[in-house]
């Protein structure tokens, strides 16, 4: 595991979650989905502040994360549900303003949207499917965003005409329901100094991952992202204050079964090949940090991006299985948060006492 030394002191660590991919099996994706919900239950008794899912079109992994949330809000009462990210190149800004704010409202105001823009990458045949025909006029831009914002924050969308007494006085001029708040919870997802600057002007939050693009002569993983992070906040309208979110795949060993420790160190070493270069035109991918407790710690407070940031995300391995993420997450809440100044909240005393291996070995 490789550290970077950092040029600054550590910034307060404010909120602790996970991204989860919520994969189910083809046949029976009910119990993959369940099983998404238990998880953010146990996040939620952990104390930790918020969980994150991914979108997946055309996978088995959660194609919508509004309707997913709408579910979890009725299970949890305080954690965050945030989206890592929507595509919103396969939404229409209204409807999935229509959607966001359907969750919003169930979990009272728990939803953290995280966006990104991208145009359509299926083939030509796979996108007038996906998208309609009309895909190739359509502008995928940044301007989507914008314009979901707006829907969020209740502009109005027309002219109510005055009511003639037929089927009810039900008409509004804007996206219903109407969430107070949500429109200011927007995330940006972003891998590329491009986006920092637009998220930054554009006053959202950023988030980054470990998926990344070398520019200005830069590859080293954590120097890329610190000067996202800092052209984010140079050109916000909170400066220093504007909100920013490091995710990285992060594996504790400690605490981990036999059966367990073998499958994280395999899950590791098959994946280390490829953060060795430089895919593509531009596209680096960061090392996963597999470690023990002083080891996560020392490369979280080493780490030039992690320095910049308000939050910390632990994305969570596609191909293990719940009891492996309940130990992730266990270990994120009571030893690796707390060593870094992190404290849960609310959290049971239940939820907090180490997992039972004999389950999971089962």
């Amino acid at each position: 595991m490789t550290s970077t030394t950092p040029a600054t002191a550590r910034r307060p660590l404010r909120h602790l979650g996970f991204i989860h991919l919520v994969p189910f099996d083809r046949d029976n994706p009910a119990r993959g989905l369940e099983e998404g919900i238990e998880l953010f239950e146990y996040a939620e008794e952990l104390g930790l502040d918020s969980g994150w899912v991914r979108t997946r079109h055309l996978q088995y992994g959660l194609s919508s994360p509004a309707t997913f949330f709408s579910a979890v809000s009725q299970r949890t009462k305080r954690i965050g549900l945030g989206s890592a990210v929507i595509p919103v190149g396969h939404e229409n800004p209204f409807r999935l303003a229509e959607d966001l704010g359907v969750a919003d409202a169930l979990s009272g105001g728990r939803v953290l949207p995280g966006l990104s823009v991208h145009p359509p990458g299926y083939s030509d045949e796979a996108n007038d499917l996906v998208f309609d025909t009309g895909w190739r006029g359509e502008d995928y831009g940044y301007g989507r965003i914008e314009r979901l914002r707006s829907l969020l924050a209740g502009e109005p969308v027309r002219e109510v005409p005055p009511y003639n007494g037929i089927g009810g006085d039900f008409d509004s001029e804007r996206v219903e329901p109407h969430s107070a708040g949500l429109s200011e919870r927007l995330w940006y997802g972003g891998g590329s100094l491009r986006s920092a600057k637009w998220a930054g002007q554009a006053g959202l939050n950023w988030l980054v991952s470990n998926i990344s693009s070398a520019e200005e002569g830069r590859t080293d993983f954590a120097e890329v992202q610190r000067a996202q992070i800092d052209a984010f906040r140079s050109l916000h309208p909170e400066g220093d204050a504007a909100r920013a979110s490091v995710a990285r795949v992060i594996v504790p060993t400690d605490g981990a079964s036999p059966e367990q420790l073998a499958k994280y160190r395999a899950y590791a070493d098959a994946r280390t090949p490829r953060t060795k270069k430089v895919h593509g035109k531009n596209t680096i991918i960061a090392p996963d940090v597999l470690g023990s407790l002083d080891e996560i710690v020392a490369f979280i407070e080493h780490d030039l991006a992690f320095n910049a940031a308000d939050d910390y995300l632990f994305e969570l391995p596609f191909e293990f299985d719940l009891a492996d993420w309940k130990h992730i997450l266990h270990q994120l809440a009571t030893r690796i948060g707390p060593a870094l100044g992190w404290q849960p909240a609310g959290a049971s005393q239940s939820a907090r006492q180490a997992p039972d291996h004999t389950e999971q070995a089962a």
